[in-house]
């Protein structure tokens, strides 16, 4: 099952992430299938791969917690709805 989730990268005690599609039972800083965005949460900054990201769960990825709610803050899923419907 493909999982999208964070990979933690950055300096010792100034964590960044980067949003990753990856296999669920590769380790979480192995090699991605796809680096979708970027998360700084020392100031919030987001940046999405927004069509990346629609096309991976319209695939079947199943998001974590942490980055479904990434994903809710930036309308991302009203996207995917969007686009199944038409």
């Amino acid at each position: 099952m493909i999982k999208l989730r964070l990979k933690r990268f950055g300096k010792k005690r100034e964590p960044s992430y980067r949003i990753i599609a990856i296999n669920n039972l590769a380790r979480r800083d192995g090699r991605p299938l796809e680096e979708l965005g970027f998360y700084n949460p020392r100031t919030d900054e987001v940046r999405l791969d927004v069509p990346g990201i629609v096309k991976r769960l319209q695939q079947g990825a199943q998001p974590t917690e942490t980055v479904r709610s990434i994903l809710v803050k930036a309308n991302v899923f009203e996207q995917v709805s969007a686009t199944t419907a038409s």
